[in-house]
């Protein structure tokens, strides 16, 4: 709790708890409850204005784009919480790999880290969908294998910095197995740079599915889906401009939430982060005078 405490009272952490809690509600919601069928098309409210029913207009069918909005945050849900859980486990099975196993195993581990790391996460995403084809499964897969080798790489150094701390030899010398320390004493420390890292990749796996969508390689066209209804409505731009821009500033709040988010986490989660700062403002006034 004290932790939750200290996130509140740090502005970025305030905003970006606010975004993730009302796209995870919007989400819930969609689920029984949209103001009109995201699938319903209705000819005669084509391009309708923002106005009641419509509180954010209509597309170019007919269609609600609150509704389209909230049944796409479903999508955006599923893609950055799945997209996470691949990327940190797979982040954390290279780190350990790369940290507590024998040399030639961590150096085999580093030069493939290293290797991957070299291909960004939208190729990695074209090479998977040109195998199986685009679907959220391709988005889910490549975020989580791009951003897990880099979860390892940076998590890598500090399990072996952290390996050598006195607490960790004193558990290996009580009798404690690697698995043991790695869970008690290792994971732990290393948690604030995981976290960073970790909210980076779901921020990008938003990115990312926005943007395969777009490009045709990620959700199907039938799925509600904020980079489909920005691929949709970005050929209209020049004559109705404020569609376009309901999608796109979801993507962008979103994205911008869980990357402050993080940051806020991170200096949360520090002891050394948070005591530095109060520090630092107490003698001020004694090194100015």
């Amino acid at each position: 709790m004290s932790a939750l405490r200290r996130l509140w009272s740090i502005g970025t952490g305030r905003f970006g708890i606010l975004v993730v809690v009302v796209i995870a509600l919007t989400a819930l919601v969609s689920l029984f409850w949209t103001p009109f069928d995201p699938a319903s098309v209705d000819a005669r409210a084509r391009w309708s204005d923002p106005s009641w029913p419509h509180l954010l207009g209509t597309d170019g069918n007919g269609r609600d784009i609150l509704s389209l909005l909230m049944a796409g945050a479903r999508t955006t849900v599923v893609v950055a919480v799945s997209a996470g859980i691949v990327a940190s486990l797979l982040g954390l099975v290279l780190a350990a790999l790369g940290a507590l196993t024998t040399r030639w195993v961590r150096e085999s581990v580093a030069v493939l880290v290293d290797i991957l790391v070299a291909f960004p996460v939208l190729i990695i995403a074209m090479m998977i969908s040109a195998v199986w084809g685009g679907s959220l499964a391709v988005v889910i897969w490549s975020v989580g294998i791009g951003f897990g080798v880099n979860i390892a790489r940076v998590t890598r150094p500090e399990l072996r910095r952290v390996l050598q701390s006195d607490f960790v030899v004193a558990g290996r010398a009580s009798g404690l197995t690697p698995v043991q320390n790695l869970v008690r004493h290792l994971l732990p420390n290393v948690a604030p740079v995981f976290i960073v890292q970790l909210s980076w990749g779901m921020a990008v796996a938003v990115l990312a599915e926005a943007g395969l969508s777009y490009l045709g390689f990620g959700a199907p066209i039938t799925q509600p889906s904020w980079g489909v209804l920005l691929g949709d409505l970005q050929a209209y731009i020049s004559v109705h401009p404020l569609a376009v821009v309901w999608p796109g500033l979801a993507i962008t709040v979103t994205v911008l939430g869980l990357n402050l988010l993080g940051d806020a986490l991170r200096e949360a989660a520090d002891p050394t982060l948070a005591e530095r700062t109060p520090r630092a403002r107490t003698h001020l006034p004694e090194v100015v005078a």
